[in-house]
């Protein structure tokens, strides 16, 4: 409608030229002006809807986290209710949890039981060391006793069966000491590597048993709000992400800007370029005071490819006239006043409204210039949302 306003000035004059001359209005007379009107309206829409593209899909992303289970188990205390406000490490709800604390007693039992075998083992240590001193100071007496035997023999005034007696004697001794000092060194071992062995596994044991705890206690992991809680006391903790006890909603970080994301025709993407000036139009922003109903925007990033082409691994054959819709080209924007992240609502729908301004030369002036008619569109778009109450999607066209 602006674009034929615009446009209309031949007609205009011409109808007065005819009305000074007094002349009949006929098609005829008006031909030259209502031709001249037609091309340059068409002109101008060609300039305008090519130069500068525009999106209905707009959206303000975000992120949300799903809330599940570790362990299985009835609920025992729930924390929290729809709409609240969380912070990371609040408790959110408690889980049955008599087998998990059995397990930690179970597992801390084991210490007692470790140091019972340490002392068992210090002890066998203490004996086995007593009983190798006590046979290595009868094997000296054992040795004394052979020699006097085996020298009496060899003077004659011995006897053969005392030398064997003593040798007898002496290797029982020997073999006494090998089983002591075998005892000795089982003992060792057991302090030095089978004890420590055992508690080290006894710790680990009880860490995991309080692990398993721990998670009977279900946290928040990131600050935000609670929503779609589905849970009440004695409902089953579900572990399945399908089917989340309640969804937060993350509070945006203040080092991550929020963007938008809106789809443009492929057409578009001949005129589509980082750093493009846009307007941004949302639902949740549309007032009577037409106070930031339209920010301003920029284009960051443009994705290198078309969603609807993408390819996974199937039973079935791509067939690309399986696919008759195209596929939009994705393109993501952030506001050019950081303040104006405050007012955006998460989620919201927009239009998305870009300009062509690098164009080189008066001709590139000249269509940047156009660009006025589509932030006028794009104003009057929003008054009549609010007027239809419709929301800005609410009708199609330029």
């Amino acid at each position: 409608m602006i674009e034929l306003l615009l446009t209309s000035f031949p007609v205009i004059i011409r109808y007065f030229q005819l009305k000074r001359r007094g002349e009949a209005l006929s098609v005829w007379n008006m031909k030259t002006a209502v031709v001249m009107w037609a091309v340059m309206a068409f002109a101008l829409f060609l300039v305008i809807f090519y130069f500068h593209p525009k999106s209905y899909s707009g959206l303000v992303p975000f992120r949300t986290v799903s809330v599940v289970a570790q362990t299985s188990g009835p609920v025992t205390e729930v924390n929290v209710v729809n709409g609240q406000r969380v912070a990371a490490g609040d408790v959110l709800f408690r889980i049955e949890d008599a087998s998990q604390k059995a397990a930690v007693a179970e597992a801390e039992a084991q210490f007692d039981q470790i140091a019972a075998a340490e002392t068992k083992a210090q002890d066998a240590l203490k004996v086995a060391d007593s009983q190798v001193k006590e046979i290595e100071a009868n094997l000296t007496k054992l040795t004394v006793d052979l020699e006097n035997a085996q020298t009496l023999v060899d003077r004659n005034v011995g006897r053969a069966d005392d030398v064997r007696t003593a040798q007898a004697a002496l290797d029982a001794a020997q073999a006494g000491l090998a089983a002591a000092q075998a005892q000795r060194d089982a003992a060792t071992s057991d302090l030095e590597e089978g004890i420590p062995a055992q508690r080290r596994a006894a710790e680990t044991k009880l860490e995991s048993a309080k692990v398993a705890l721990e998670r009977t206690v279900v946290r928040s992991f990131a600050a935000g709000t609670v929503t779609q809680l589905a849970m009440s006391e004695g409902s089953p903790a579900s572990t399945l992400i399908l089917s989340p006890a309640m969804v937060i909603i993350p509070e945006r970080s203040a080092d991550t800007p929020a963007r938008i994301v809106a789809g443009f025709s492929q057409v578009a993407m001949a005129n589509l370029h980082e750093g493009m000036p846009a307007e941004i139009a949302c639902d949740a922003n549309a007032n009577l005071s037409f106070r930031n109903a339209v920010l301003p925007a920029r284009v960051v990033a443009i994705q290198p490819a078309i969603a609807t082409g993408q390819v996974t691994p199937g039973a079935k054959l791509l067939d690309p006239n399986s696919v008759r819709q195209r596929g939009s080209v994705l393109v993501y924007m952030e506001l050019v006043h950081p303040e104006h992240e405050e007012i955006v609502l998460d989620g919201a729908g927009c239009i998305v409204q870009t300009y062509r301004t690098d164009l080189p030369g008066m001709g590139g002036h000249l269509v940047a210039a156009t660009g006025v008619v589509k932030a006028a569109g794009l104003r009057l778009k929003v008054w009549g949302s609010i007027i239809s109450g419709v929301g800005l999607a609410g009708g199609g066209g330029h």
